[in-house]
C-alpha cells in the first residue's frame, strides 16, 4: 500500500501534466494581486503614518499609528465622521427595508396568487426601478422639489410659488423613498419566487382541518416565506450599506452623509488614513451581513416542502378589489417609474422649470448651440465632453466585461477541472470576496494600492486602467459563479475526444469549450457591461475628469447645477441600462421577473 508521501508525489506528478495547475497558479496570483492586495493595502493605510500627516502626528511616514482609529471613532470631529453617518445609515437601511418589505411584499403577493389584470405585464414593469441607476430618481426628485438651500435652477414646486422645507427636498425622508422604490423588486423577485413555489396542498389541508385565512397565513405560509423575505432583507441592507449617488444628490445641501458620503469626502480631502478606517468599517459591516444572509439560506432549507401539482399556480380571485389592486400596482409603477423619468425628460426641453406653455418647450438643451452657460455653451449631445465619457464608459466597461467574462469562463474551467482541490477552494473564494466589499470601500482600496508607484508597478492613479482592473475585479464574483455553473454541467467526454486526436488545450479551449459555453459566456460579459454602466460608486473615487464615465461626468454636471444636461446624461444611462437588461434576457432566454438572475 503506498505512503502518504508517495501518493503526495503521485498527486503532484498528475498535476504538473495538467495545463489546468498552471493555469490555476497564474490566476490565482493575478486575482490575490488584483483583489486581495488592495483590500490589505487599504487596511494598512488604517494604522500607518500617511504622507503629509508626520508633522500632527510626530512620526515618520510609514510608521504605526492608532492616531486615525481614534480620529475616527473618539476624537472630537468623531461625532461627524463616524458616529453620525452611521445611524444615518442604518436609520436609511432600516427604514427603506420596512417601506419596500410593505410595498415589494403586497405586489409578490399579487403577481404570484392572484388574478389582478396586467400580471404578466407587471411582472416585468415593476422591475424596471432595479434596471435604472438609483440616483435616476434622486435627480427626479431634487427636479421636483429643490429649493432655495441650494443654487442653480429653482425646482418645480418652487417654480410654481410653492416652497418645500428642506426635510421633504433633502436628507433623510427623500433618500428612503427612492432607495425603498429602488430595492423593492428585491422583494418581488425573491419573495415572489418563493410563493410561486410554494406547496399550495399545504394551505387546502389546513383549512380542512379548520384553520382560518389568518391562522394559515400566520402559521404556514409565513414561516415557509420567511427565509426568502429575510434573504431579500439582508440583500438590500447590503446595497444600502454601499449606496453613494442618492445620498449625495439628496444628502449633501443639508450635510446629511452616511458611511459612503462621508469616505468619499475624506478621500477628496486627501484624509487618506480616515478614509482607509471607514472604508474598513464599511467593508466589514458588509461581511456580516453577507455572511448572515449565508446562514439564512442554510436555514432556508429546513423549510423545503415536497408537492408535485400542489406546486403549481394557486390563484385567488379578488372579486370586488381586483380594480383596486390593479389601480395599486400602476400607482407604484406611475411614482417609481413613470413620473420619475418623465420628470428628467420634461426638465431637458423647458427652458423656464413647470411652465407649461408651447414657447417654453425647447431642444436646446440636447441640440442647441451658443447657450447661456459657462461651462456647457452647446446642448448635450453637441458636447465632446459627453462623446468622450460616452465612449471611455464604452471601452472601459466593455473591454473590462470581456476580460471579466473571459476570466470568469476560465476560473470556472479550473475550478471544476484541476486535480488540486486548495487551488480550486482558493479560486472560488478569492473571486467571491468583491461581494463583501461595497463598491465605494473597494475604490478606496484601489486608490490605496495604485496612487503611488509601487516596485515595478507605475501609479495608475487618473489611466483608464485604473477603472478597467478595479471593474474587473468588482464584477468577478458574478463572472466567476456564471463560470463555474456552466463548467459544472459540462462533462469531459468532447475534451478527452479532441485531446486522444491531438488538439492542445488552447485548441481545446478554442473549438470546444468556448462554443459550447458561448451563453455562458454571454452572460457573464453582459451583466457586468450593464452593472459597470450604470455603477456610480466605484468610478466616483477613481475617476478624474480625462476618464470621465458617463456616471461621473453626469454628477459633475450635477455639481455645477447644470440640471437639464445632468438629466439628460442620465436619461441616456438609464436607456442604455434597460435596453441592455432586455437584450441580455433575450441572448440568455432568461426573464428577471422569474427569478433574479433568471
Amino acid at each position: 500500500m503506498p505512503t502518504a508521501w508517495q501518493r503526495l508525489r503521485y498527486g503532484l506528478r498528475i498535476a504538473a501534466h495538467e495545463p489546468t495547475t498552471l493555469i490555476g497558479v497564474l490566476a490565482a496570483l493575478l486575482f490575490a494581486y488584483l483583489i486581495v492586495v488592495p483590500i490589505i493595502s487599504m487596511l494598512l493605510d488604517a494604522v500607518q503614518v500617511q504622507l503629509g500627516d508626520g508633522r500632527r502626528i510626530k512620526a515618520e511616514t510609514g510608521d504605526l499609528t492608532w492616531y486615525y482609529l481614534e480620529r475616527t471613532f473618539t476624537s472630537r470631529v468623531a461625532q461627524s465622521l463616524f458616529w453620525e453617518p452611521l445611524v444615518n445609515t442604518l436609520s436609511v437601511a432600516f427604514g427603506a427595508i420596512v417601506i419596500s418589505v410593505a410595498v415589494g411584499g403586497s405586489l409578490a403577493w399579487l403577481l404570484a396568487r392572484t388574478d389582478m389584470f396586467g400580471r404578466k405585464w407587471f411582472a416585468t414593469a415593476l422591475i424596471v426601478p432595479y434596471m435604472l441607476p438609483a440616483w435616476t430618481f434622486a435627480l427626479a426628485w431634487t427636479t421636483l422639489f429643490k429649493n432655495r438651500t441650494v443654487g442653480g435652477q429653482v425646482g418645480w414646486f418652487e417654480a410654481l410659488g410653492l416652497s418645500p422645507p428642506d426635510w421633504l427636498s433633502y436628507g433623510r425622508l427623500p433618500v428612503t423613498l427612492i432607495l425603498a422604490l429602488h430595492y423593492a423588486p428585491f422583494i418581488i423577485l425573491l419573495f415572489g419566487n418563493a410563493l410561486r413555489r410554494f406547496d399550495s396542498q399545504l394551505e387546502d389541508s389546513a383549512r380542512i382541518l379548520g384553520a382560518g385565512r389568518i391562522t394559515v397565513t400566520r402559521k404556514i405560509i409565513l414561516p415557509l416565506m420567511l427565509p426568502s423575505l429575510l434573504s431579500a432583507v439582508v440583500l438590500i441592507f447590503a446595497k444600502c450599506l454601499g449606496e453613494f449617488g442618492v445620498p449625495y444628490v439628496l444628502g449633501l445641501p443639508v450635510n446629511f452623509d452616511v458611511l459612503a458620503t462621508s469616505l468619499y469626502r475624506n478621500i477628496s480631502s486627501r484624509q487618506t488614513g480616515v478614509a482607509a478606517v471607514l472604508a474598513g468599517c464599511i467593508m466589514l459591516i458588509g461581511i456580516i451581513t453577507i455572511i448572515i444572509d449565508a446562514k439564512l439560506i442554510k436555514e432556508a432549507r429546513r423549510f423545503v416542502t415536497i408537492g408535485s401539482k400542489g406546486s403549481m399556480d394557486r390563484i385567488q380571485p379578488l372579486g370586488r378589489m381586483r380594480i383596486p389592486a390593479t389601480a395599486f400596482a400602476a400607482c407604484i409603477f406611475l411614482f417609481s417609474v413613470g413620473l420619475p423619468l418623465l420628470t428628467l425628460f420634461l426638465s431637458t426641453v423647458m427652458r423656464i422649470p413647470a411652465r407649461f406653455t408651447l414657447d417654453n418647450f425647447t431642444l436646446d438643451y440636447w441640440i442647441g448651440s451658443d447657450l447661456n452657460t459657462v461651462a456647457l455653451q452647446t446642448g448635450i449631445l453637441l458636447s465632446p465632453d459627453l462623446w468622450n465619457a460616452a465612449w471611455n464608459s464604452l471601452s472601459i466597461v466593455g473591454l473590462a466585461s470581456i476580460t471579466s467574462g473571459l476570466l470568469g469562463l476560465l476560473v470556472g474551467y479550473v475550478v471544476v477541472r484541476t486535480p488540486v482541490r486548495p487551488l480550486a477552494t482558493f479560486l472560488r473564494q478569492v473571486t467571491f470576496l468583491p461581494y463583501l466589499v461595497p463598491g465605494i470601500a473597494f475604490a478606496a482600496a484601489y486608490l490605496s494600492l495604485f496612487a503611488v508607484p509601487r516596485g515595478p508597478i507605475p501609479a495608475l492613479y487618473g489611466t483608464t486602467l485604473i477603472l478597467m482592473l478595479a471593474l474587473i475585479a468588482d464584477q468577478m464574483p458574478y463572472a466567476s459563479r456564471a463560470g463555474i455553473s456552466a463548467m459544472m454541467q459540462l462533462g469531459k467526454d468532447p475534451e478527452e475526444a479532441a485531446q486522444v486526436a491531438g488538439a492542445g488545450w488552447f485548441r481545446r479551449m478554442r473549438s470546444i469549450v468556448v462554443p459550447i459555453q458561448k451563453g455562458s459566456l454571454v452572460t457573464g460579459i453582459l451583466l457586468p457591461f450593464i452593472s459597470g454602466i450604470k455603477g456610480l460608486s466605484l468610478f466616483v473615487v477613481l475617476a478624474v475628469p480625462s476618464t470621465d464615465v458617463l456616471t461621473t461626468y453626469s454628477l459633475r454636471l450635477v455639481d455645477y447645477h447644470y440640471t437639464q444636461a445632468a438629466n439628460a446624461v442620465v436619461l441616456i444611462i438609464a436607456g442604455i441600462a434597460y435596453f441592455g437588461t432586455l437584450l441580455g434576457q433575450k441572448l440568455t432566454k432568461t426573464n428577471l421577473a422569474q427569478g433574479l438572475g433568471g
